[in-house]
């Protein structure tokens, strides 16, 4: 027997089978009357239509075939059927639409999927409060989502881990207040010095709470999407090869590539895939970099906002270090991995586009060839080329 349980998103977002994972028609609300035998499944009103309008709108097709399609593959038929006999409810959709299609809905299955596992592992940490669900749940990209969850995920021990061990925290949250002390600052800092807890000096202390801000300040996902956007406007890819590796074999084939750089709002596909193919061969080292002090400043400027706290210019400092050790390196891997994301798909386009003019070549040698598709209920498609493979004409007969 199959039932539905909510996992905590609006349940017309998602459903979870017990009997098996999500499907498709799960994800997006799709509801399957039991017993039912019915190819075609029926869509609440709610997040669902909404979901299927973003996918729509993506993709520049009319809702009301998009809803078909998602029918038609949620029952179980395949692109190439669809495409052919199942035109009176897609209409002019042809096997790229629906596989784009096919596409959307594999990401709304991806992101609802990593959704759910991280409002459950929130939730166990006892941290989901009801704003941050709704902000989860209103997430329509992965990247988003990952930003947001990145200060509630379960970490390696870094040194801001080391230093709320050693009782660092509250004196973190006085730094970040920003208010002023009123008393010095070695007294301030005094308070946290505790040779047991391994904090033996001001020093120390100070080192240790700078430590816990710099992370808390990397963590906000408003700073990572600006700094993001940023590296992917005015950044630049650049490969140098490795000491060492410019007379290795088959390094020459990445001879190009040996000292380069380019602009990551430019950088054609087939490029960066070659440095990432040099990378991954160990020829190249590629990274993105960006002036920074535009960045920096303006960083400086949102982070540290009273310049007469008494701790200002070590705060001026942690932004620094921020911005160097821990923002910039997550910068350049979440740049480098949307790049190639999209590489991948160009790539993809020009392999079809080759391999459409390879099957449209002349199929007999120079020669007037006549091709038919026979079909019963919509009748035999009769298509002619001539001796170059030139379309010449098509139509329908019904034998």
């Amino acid at each position: 027997m199959t039932f539905r349980l909510s996992v905590g998103l609006r349940p017309s977002m998602m459903r979870v089978s017990a009997d098996g994972p999500p499907r498709k028609a799960d994800i997006l609300g799709i509801t399957t009357v039991p017993g039912s035998t019915s190819h075609h499944e029926r869509f609440p009103h709610s997040m669902t239509d909404e979901t299927i309008k973003r996918i729509a709108e993506e993709l520049g097709l009319p809702v009301k075939k998009v809803r078909a399609a998602i029918e038609l593959l949620e029952a179980g038929n395949t692109i190439p059927f669809i495409a052919r006999y199942r035109k009176e409810a897609t209409g002019t959709l042809d096997e790229l639409d629906l596989r784009a299609i096919d596409d959307a809905l594999d990401k709304v299955n991806s992101l609802v999927a990593r959704m759910k596992t991280i409002l459950k592992s929130i939730d166990e940490q006892g941290l989901l409060t009801t704003e941050l669900r709704q902000k989860i749940e209103s997430c329509t990209d992965l990247r988003t989502l990952e930003a947001i969850y990145l200060p509630f995920k379960p970490k390696r021990r870094t040194r801001a881990t080391l230093a709320r061990e050693r009782g660092l925290q509250p004196l973190a949250d006085q730094l970040l207040s920003q208010q002023r002390l009123g008393q010095s600052k070695q007294k301030t800092l005094q308070a946290f010095v505790d040779p047991t807890k391994e904090v033996p000096d001001t020093e120390t202390a100070l080192a240790g709470a700078l430590d816990i801000i710099a992370e808390q300040w990397s963590e906000d996902p408003s700073t990572r999407t600006w700094l993001f956007d940023q590296a992917k406007k005015y950044g630049k890819v650049t490969s140098v090869v490795k000491r060492g590796k410019k007379s290795a074999e088959g390094a020459e084939k990445f001879e190009q590539y040996f000292e380069r750089q380019e602009s990551a709002k430019r950088i054609p596909g087939h490029r960066l895939l070659a440095m990432m193919r040099g990378s991954a061969e160990g020829v190249l080292r590629i990274n993105v970099e960006l002036d920074g002090s535009r960045e920096l400043s303006e960083l400086k400027r949102k982070l540290v906002h009273d310049r007469s706290f008494e701790f200002s210019k070590e705060l001026i400092s942690c932004v620094e270090d921020c911005y160097e050790r821990l923002l910039m390196p997550a910068t350049e891997n979440a740049v480098l991995g949307d790049l190639k994301e999209r590489a991948d798909a160009e790539a993809i386009e020009v392999f079809g586009k080759n391999l459409h003019e390879l099957l449209m070549a002349a199929p007999a040698g120079p020669r007037v060839t006549i091709g038919i598709d026979p079909g019963f209920r919509t009748g035999c498609k009769v298509a002619v080329v001539d001796g170059t493979g030139k379309f010449l004409a098509n139509t329908t007969i019904y034998p």
